[in-house]
Formats: C-alpha cells, structure tokens, sequence
C-alpha cells in the first residue's frame, strides 16, 4: 500500500528542508501524503473489524500535517520528515490511548498507548494499577504481545518512587511509567510490502487490550 515514491519524497525533504525545494515539489508531497491518507484508511477497515467504536473515522481525521510548527522551536527547519497518524477514538486531537503510526525511511514503526498524560489522566491509571495491576500483567506477559511489542517502554520512567507509594509495591515497575507506550518497528521492504497493512492490522488487534486497559481506567 505504500508506494516507492512516498518514500523517496521523504528522503528527500530530509535533504532539502526548505520552503523553496518544497514548493517545487509540491505535487510529490502531494501524491505521497495521498498515499498515506490511502493506507490510513485501509488500516481503518481491518481496525474497525474488530473494534466498531472505529467506526466513522476517515485518513483525515487521523492524519497529522506535515507543517512543523516553529514559532518556539531552536530547530526552524519548516517541515516534518515522516508522515504521522493517531488513529484515536474521537480523532487525533482526542487524548484517549490509541494507535500511533509513523512512515518515515528506516524509521517507520506502529505505537500506541498514552504518552505523557496530563497530571489527573496519569493519577487514573495508577490508581488503577494499584487497585489492580493484574490485568496488565496479562496483557504484557501474553506471548503474541510479547513476541510483536516486547515490554512496555521505559524511556520515559521515574529514578524514584511516585509518592504515595510503597518502593516495595508489586506493580512498582508499571507505577514508575509516566507513559504507557509499545512499539514495533518496520523496515522499508516491511513498509513497501503488499502485506503492510494487514501486518499493522494484527499489530493493532493484538494491542487492543492494552489501550482498553488505559482507557477504562480514565472513563
């Protein structure tokens, strides 16, 4: 589903990041962010399989622009080099759990989860693990889960314990998360394969639990 060319275009940008070389290749850009918009919406139909409260969602809703904005940013270069979409209940400006994915040359991944919550968002959650941390348990030590994502990632985990919690609690490693994060990286031929999008599918499918656990514990 994705094509060479978008590809290349983002290769390409990567080496040419100004307004100029863009507006040159305006119809690259455009042919490329056409051919994300399709696999987005493609990935839609094997998500919504699954999970109906997908339903009514479109590559628009979910597709985030290429502009980067600079206005506070040291880094001035004008423009994103991937092409990114959260496919979110309630849209990409939604701050539920949902599927993050990223087309970019060598970088290219499915994600998902929650990244950085707000303060109360992040109080849910452990507030749930520490009611009961047995159902993520679960879901993490599932052998699919395991062998397609690995471990929750901890780049963004606490030296410390949160207050209001024992160091020596069960689920301390889980507590310790300010975000509840996994991934699964894909190669170019991965991303140019006829398959892609049925491997993103079963990625999603098997990721499903994990946001349910996520966001029951902030309904």
């Amino acid at each position: 589903m994705i094509e060479k060319h978008t590809l290349d275009f983002l290769t390409k940008i990567k080496k040419n990041n100004n307004r100029d070389w863009f507006d040159k290749n305006k119809e690259k850009y455009l042919a490329a962010k056409d051919n994300v918009s399709e696999m987005i919406d493609a990935l839609l139909k094997e998500i919504t399989a699954f999970d109906k409260r997908y339903a009514g969602l479109t590559s628009k809703d979910c597709l985030f622009r290429i502009y980067r904005d600079i206005r506070f940013a040291k880094d001035k270069r004008p423009y994103k080099t991937n092409m990114g979409a959260s496919i979110t209940i309630g849209g990409k400006k939604s701050t539920k759990a949902g599927y993050y994915i990223h087309i970019e040359p060598g970088e290219s991944f499915l994600a998902g989860g929650v990244w950085q919550p707000e303060a109360d968002a992040l109080k849910k959650i452990r507030e749930e693990l520490d009611y009961n941390g047995k159902p993520l348990h679960k879901i993490s030590d599932n052998k699919d889960f395991k062998k397609y994502f690995g471990e929750l990632d901890k780049s963004y985990q606490l030296k410390t314990t949160p207050k209001g919690y024992d160091k020596e609690h069960p689920d301390i490693e889980f507590l310790r998360l300010n975000s509840f994060i996994v991934w699964h990286k894909f190669n170019d031929k991965d991303v140019l394969s006829k398959n892609f999008v049925k491997g993103l599918g079963k990625g999603a499918k098997i990721m499903k639990p994990f946001l349910d656990f996520l966001n029951q514990a902030n309904d």
